[in-house]
């Protein structure tokens, strides 16, 4: 028999052992290529918690499928990573539609069918919060990813580095006009959480610069929509050193404007989108392709699959890649593929050419 001096000191060696072993096995959950544990947060949701013998059925709560080319494919991604899971009987996804409203609505919905997991993009900063506390204290996880909450009862968050990827394009820009300059900024859907951090990130990119911004609007993330307002701001003044747009759609049709007008195309900001890889390739304007993959949805299918597998996970995640250069650009651009494809993507090729091919 071990004295008790002795259970005392073995008892917290095994605990301590059982920690490593929770956040190694968290670390080795493989989510997406560039999604890692957020530095220096230790909080890890325990091996078993949310074990379930399959099959599963996992519910999502859109933002809104036909907000954009992006949107439709992150559902995409999302309906065939759990396709292609076998023990996944069942893949519910309702569409919020750009409402708070449906999505309260939704999310209640999804609790009501018993599903085994729940994942939300949230349509706004609050307007997914109380549905989350409910699943959660329904004993359902939650997996949130391309937005922010309020909340922090979330099982899992997926952060897509809204700030990262505001700060990644402007700093391009910084680079390119030497510090200096006018620029126009196309923001995508206002209120949205992924629009916000955007946005702040340009901020924190030119703050302390001679960089000002002349011209701002709301271009919904949308070609149309940003080809209005880019078209407005070049009538009402086409001299302009740089542009920061928030979504490739729109660099694409602010392209499109300046090309219009037989104007040439000032430096600009867009995305791995293969329209906009496209257009760069072949206009060969100075410009930075930031990286915001719609696999993000696979993502979070493979954090509700690990949970109810039984296996220890990382509460928070990031996604904060580096922008794509021309070089990088001409080595994954899609030529049989059309304009709507983005990257990077974890979709067979059979799927990209049923859905994309030209």
């Amino acid at each position: 028999m071990l004295g008790f001096a002795k259970q005392k000191q073995y008892a917290l060696l095994l605990g301590a052992a059982l920690l490593l072993g929770h956040s190694a096995r968290a670390q080795d959950i493989d989510l997406m290529n560039g999604v890692v544990a957020r530095p220096g947060d230790k909080d890890t949701i325990p091996a078993e918690k949310f074990k379930k013998a399959s099959p599963w059925k996992i519910g999502m709560s859109h933002f809104g499928v036909n907000a954009n080319t992006w949107a439709a494919q992150m559902a995409a991604e999302s309906q065939a990573a759990a396709k292609s899971d076998p023990r996944i009987s069942q893949f519910v996804l309702l569409d919020a539609n750009l409402s708070q409203a449906k999505q309260i609505a939704d999310i209640d919905e999804l609790i009501a069918q018993k599903v085994d997991a729940i994942i939300v993009t949230p349509v706004s900063p609050t307007s997914a919060d109380a549905g989350i506390e409910k699943a959660v204290n329904a004993g359902i996880p939650v997996i949130v990813h391309t937005g922010l909450t309020k909340t922090d009862k979330f099982t899992v968050d997926i952060q897509g580095g809204g700030e990262n990827f505001g700060k990644v394009s402007g700093e391009f820009l910084v680079k390119e006009l030497g510090g200096k300059g006018n620029i126009w900024v196309l923001r995508g859907l206002p209120t949205h959480p992924e629009d916000i951090n955007r946005y702040k990130g340009l901020l924190e990119a030119i703050k302390g610069t001679d960089i000002k911004i002349v011209a701002e609007d709301a271009g919904l993330w949308s070609y149309d929509y940003g080809h209005k307002v880019c078209e407005t701001f070049y009538l009402e003044n086409p001299k302009v050193d740089g542009i920061w747009s928030s979504g490739a759609d729109m660099s694409r049709a602010c392209m499109d404007v300046f090309q219009q007008y037989g104007a040439k195309v000032p430096p600009i900001t867009g995305e791995v989108n293969n329209g906009f890889l496209q257009k760069w390739i072949d206009s060969g304007v100075d410009a930075i392709a930031t990286e915001y993959g719609p696999e993000q949805g696979a993502a979070a299918v493979r954090a509700a699959v690990a949970l109810l597998d039984g296996k220890a996970i990382h509460k928070r995640y990031v996604y904060e890649p580096d922008g794509w250069d021309i070089q990088k650009a001409k080595a994954n651009y899609r030529a049989d593929l059309s304009e709507k494809f983005w990257m990077p993507s974890s979709l067979t090729d059979t799927d990209l050419k049923a859905l994309y091919g030209k």
